[in-house]
Parts: structure tokens; C-alpha cells; sequence
């Protein structure tokens, strides 16, 4: 069976700020999918701590993808809300990608939309008003499952898992931020059978 490939894009939590390369949920997914059986290879990862919608699609121009990507996961958005920045226009630069994710997969159903966690109740957020972020957050995650379950994409929803994580300590990194590889292999748990089902499809 031919080695799937795999393309992560995303920001800070997809690069994994913080953690070591083997910490970071699209390697640990890779390794989850390996002990199952499936025959995959490691991750193209396409993403930046701080990158916005748009700065991901400047970053996938620069890339020159092309070809079929067995699996692809799109985790984006967390800082255009915290930026600010509106659900409006986070919907029509989230499509933009949600396509483009598509094309390189070359089937909707081989793509997964992972929504955004809540940073909200890290000890980051410490003065902040928890039910704001926890809000916002939670506007931008109805659009990107919105456009996921439209386009008939994948969607996995790893929000309730940050929320669960919290601002315990050892599911956060140093910078009280970002979450830990334990809090990753919490989300690992909710990507992984998505993964499972998306890469059954190339043998259809």
C-alpha cells in the first residue's frame, strides 16, 4: 500500500509553540496512525505561531503546493479573533482556504477542519474576561464548521478538550498559553478517527 501523505496547515498550535517536534498533534497523529496500521508520512507542516487567515495563504503561495495530499488538517483563526478582527471576514478568508485545502486534496472528504481552542481560560487570560474570548471564540468555530459540513469536509471539534485542559499546568507550556503535548494528545483523541476515515478514502 502506498505511503499516504500528509499536509498540516495552521499557526501556533499546529507548529506546536512551545513543545518539541515529536509533541505536536499532527506528529502525534502520525504516529497514532502508524500503530493502527496506517501507512503514512510525516507531516508537511505549514504553519507559524501568530499567522492569520491571510498570512497562512500568503504563506501557502510562497509553499507552491501541488499535488493530491492523502490527508489534509486546517486549524486557523484564533488570531484574527484575537486580533480583533471580524467573523465576516474571517468567513470569506476561511472558504478561501477550506477550497484551496480541497484542491490539494482532491476530495473534500481527505480534509479536516479542527476548530479553534479556547484560550480564554489559560492562565494567560488572567484578567481577561473569560466569557468574551470564550464567545468570540465560539462565533469563529460555527463559521469554520458552517463551511466544513457545506463543503462536505471533515470536522473535529477539539474546543471542549482546551476547555477541559483549562489552565492546569502541565497542559500548558511555559508561556501559560499554549497547550502542552498532553493537552495535544487530548486533541489526538478527537482528530484521530476523522483521520482514520479520511485516509480509508483513498482506497475507495
Amino acid at each position: 500500500m502506498a505511503e499516504a501523505t500528509y499536509l498540516a496547515l495552521g499557526d501556533s498550535y499546529t507548529i506546536g509553540e512551545g513543545v518539541p517536534v515529536e509533541g505536536r498533534w499532527p506528529v502525534q497523529l502520525v504516529a497514532r496512525l502508524r500503530e493502527r496500521g496506517v501507512t503514512v508520512g510525516d507531516p508537511r507542516i505549514i504553519a507559524t505561531t501568530g499567522w492569520t487567515t491571510d498570512e497562512l495563504s500568503a504563506a501557502m503561495d510562497e509553499a507552491r503546493l501541488h499535488g493530491n495530499f492523502g490527508l489534509v488538517t486546517l486549524l486557523i483563526g484564533v488570531n484574527n479573533q484575537y486580533r480583533g478582527r471580524s467573523a465576516s471576514e474571517y468567513r470569506e478568508q476561511f472558504l478561501a482556504l477550506l477550497e484551496r485545502a480541497i484542491a490539494l486534496a482532491g476530495d473534500s472528504r481527505r480534509v479536516i477542519v479542527v476548530s479553534i481552542p479556547d484560550w480564554g481560560i489559560t492562565a494567560f487570560a488572567k484578567g481577561r474576561d473569560h466569557a468574551a474570548i470564550g464567545s468570540e471564540i465560539d462565533t469563529f468555530n460555527a463559521v469554520a464548521h458552517d463551511e466544513a459540513v457545506r463543503a462536505h469536509a471533515r470536522w473535529a471539534d477539539v474546543t471542549p478538550a482546551s476547555r477541559v485542559a483549562g489552565a492546569r499546568p502541565e497542559m500548558l507550556v511555559d508561556d501559560g498559553l499554549h497547550p502542552s503535548a498532553a493537552q495535544y494528545a487530548m486533541w489526538v483523541d478527537v482528530i484521530l478517527p476523522e483521520a482514520q476515515a479520511a485516509l480509508r478514502e483513498l482506497h475507495r
